[in-house]
């Protein structure tokens, strides 16, 4: 199986879909519930429920995981004749779940078959796809194919909030990147991520590690009025580290949260974590996060807080809790 012990855990959701043709005389037969192996539609939620709780079994390299939730939806099309199976898994994992609804809509499947045969043997099962999946460091996904809007309606796939009205700065603090010595890969990837989200990223500046430095520059952007600011580098036990103090200096409100967020979720990828000295805090109308100096800590630090970020803009504007 994927090693994935130095993956954090995340809610992942994903719904999958395939349709059962039995023809016209059987269609009726099943959805007037009057097959002679009994109800199809209600074995065929009961046979999804274990389908997809057993996908490790089936699978042999699928991790098995605690589900939180499965849910099947069998949906006779009278029109076409045709049944639609719709199953839907959810839980919080290193892992996703798309192979977990796969199974259990294959196995709604097969008990449509097994249960209809007896009176239309020539049946088909087809259409079988991921219609979308969340969770994990990609996030939301879609199939090309895309959804209906009844099914879009009922299972409304979440993307991360967007930060449109967002005016942002990154400041990269590094002695070498500032001479020119390396080129500097956290600041632009961080600039990057938040264009991403819908951020107008103003400024992407290199400084020294220099606490007088990255004060002055901070409050400069303050007064643009940006509303948030974030930082890469300068967080660590190093003697040249100074970030938590230049932001200490802004006598600021502290947002713990933040921090402690991002070294209890960074854990998961290296135990180093904790020696990080990350820190956010709010001055004025602008929310400054200070991230750890490299590509891979920016990248972990944008899947961790992105979730929350337009919150916390939308609360320091004053529109208060969801």
């Amino acid at each position: 199986m994927a090693d994935v012990g130095r993956k954090r855990p995340t809610a992942r959701r994903a719904v999958a879909v395939g349709e059962f043709h039995p023809g016209p005389a059987a269609f009726a037969a099943l959805v007037e519930r009057r097959l002679p192996k009994g109800d199809a539609l209600l074995m065929a939620e009961v046979a999804g429920l274990q389908g997809a709780k057993m996908a490790s079994m089936l699978m042999p390299l699928c991790h098995p995981l605690l589900l939180e939730k499965v849910a099947i939806r069998c949906i006779p099309d009278a029109e076409l004749h045709v049944v639609r199976v719709y199953c839907e898994v959810a839980t919080e994992a290193k892992t996703g779940v798309e192979m977990e609804a796969l199974a259990g809509v294959n196995a709604a499947l097969l008990t449509l078959y097994d249960l209809t045969k007896p009176v239309e043997p020539a049946l088909t099962l087809n259409a079988v796809r991921l219609l979308f999946k969340e969770g994990g460091k990609k996030g939301l996904w879609l199939h090309p194919d895309g959804m209906t809007e009844s099914e879009r309606a009922f299972y409304q796939p979440k993307t991360l909030p967007r930060l449109t009205a967002c005016q942002a700065a990154v400041i990269t603090l590094s002695d070498r990147c500032s001479r020119g010595e390396v080129p500097d890969a956290s600041g632009p990837l961080l600039a990057e991520r938040l264009r991403e989200l819908g951020a107008d990223v103003r400024h992407v500046d290199v400084l020294p590690d220099d606490a007088k430095a990255l004060v002055t520059r901070i409050q400069q952007h303050i007064a643009e009025d940006l509303s948030l600011i974030m930082t890469t580098g300068g967080t660590g036990l190093g003697p040249r580290d100074c970030t938590p103090e230049a932001l200490a200096a802004l006598s600021g409100k502290a947002v713990p949260g933040l921090a402690e967020m991002f070294r209890s979720e960074s854990r998961h990828h290296t135990a180093m974590a904790w020696l990080s000295r990350a820190e956010a805090v709010l001055v004025g109308n602008t929310l400054i996060i200070a991230l750890p100096g490299s590509p891979k800590a920016v990248e972990q630090g944008m899947s961790i807080l992105s979730p929350l970020l337009a919150h916390a803009l939308a609360m320091m504007a004053g529109e208060g809790h969801a």
